[in-house]
């Protein structure tokens, strides 16, 4: 009965996401705020793949989000004017980058980690923000635009229709979670949970720890990365700020609040903050203060997150 009533949620969710242009006007919403809505759900979803079910936090997810960025957009304005390939090559920048650093940093623990992750990301940071010539610095990367998909036999016009762009964006957030769903029911994934749940006792019963938190780690910036350079595919730019620190608090920020421990919470998490954003920018400048003050209160109140509630109230009625 239990697992009826997911397939029912996930059934539902599916089809809110599948049929989100049609009904977001009426909402008060628009399209391009439902693709930034899936594009921050998958990178919120990708960070708790390795904070909600491995239990290691990172605070320097931003540095492969502005990658695969940054490489999408650089690919298209220097290199070839391809729209799949400058996908391909913001993917492959930052998952090299978070193959090469969690191979480093795979045996720390706790504070250490995160605070490790926050440095290495602020490297890249500066990279961007000092190297003006190549990714315009400060300024951001301009002076390039998404282009349409040729396939071959035909071409998906994604430049000036934002609905096509939703839904190519939507293909990638349902590959994405189908695989890491995948993942974690299979015997990597258990073993994810075991170390989440007691590291000593996993590695008692020979589970390579280390070897586990690193791929979990070049898993989780596989699928940031590609957010990343889908976000700046939707906004024709790569800003510097994509792989600052505070960014990266923005990522954890919507697991937590949707509920880092459930599937479905970082959607919940980054539809909340990204529609509270949006509409609280309108209304002052301190918008950022208002959201911090919210973001207080669910932890105070809710540490489970708006899923984990849910859960909790439906399992004591």
């Amino acid at each position: 009965m239990k697992a009826l009533a997911g397939r029912y949620v996930d059934l539902a969710i599916w089809l809110g996401l599948a049929t989100l242009p049609y009904w977001i006007g009426a909402a008060g919403g628009y399209t391009s705020l439902g693709t930034r809505v899936v594009v921050m759900a998958l990178a919120a979803t990708a960070l708790n793949f390795l904070l909600g079910f491995t239990g290691v936090l990172s605070f320097g997810h931003a540095a492969y989000f502005g990658l695969g960025a940054y490489g999408a957009g650089m690919t298209i304005k220097y290199l070839v004017p391809s729209t799949g390939l400058g996908i391909l090559v913001g993917v492959a920048a930052g998952t090299a980058a978070a193959a090469i650093v969690g191979a480093l940093i795979a045996r720390l623990r706790g504070v250490y980690f995160a605070m490790v992750t926050i440095a290495f990301g602020q490297v890249f940071y500066f990279i961007a923000f000092r190297w003006n010539a190549v990714t315009g610095g400060d300024d951001g990367l301009s002076g390039w635009r998404r282009l349409p998909i040729d396939l071959g036999f035909g071409s998906i016009d994604i430049l000036g229709n934002d609905q096509a762009f939703y839904y190519l964006t939507l293909a990638g957030f349902a590959v994405a979670v189908a695989v890491m769903a995948a993942l974690l029911r299979s015997p990597f994934g258990r073993s994810l949970l075991a170390i989440r749940e007691n590291e000593r006792r996993a590695r008692f019963l020979g589970i390579p720890v280390e070897q586990h938190i690193w791929l979990s780690f070049v898993v989780s910036c596989f699928f940031v990365s590609l957010a990343g350079a889908l976000y700046a595919l939707l906004n024709n730019f790569a800003d510097p700020h994509d792989l600052r620190w505070d960014q990266s608090g923005d990522f954890v920020i919507m697991a937590v609040l949707g509920g880092m421990r459930t599937f479905w919470g970082p959607l919940v998490g980054a539809a909340i903050f990204v529609v509270l954003q949006d509409y609280l920018s309108t209304l002052t400048d301190n918008w950022m203060s208002l959201i911090g003050v919210f973001f207080i209160l669910v932890v105070m109140f809710f540490p489970r997150g708006v899923l984990g509630m849910l859960r909790r109230r439906k399992a004591t009625s």
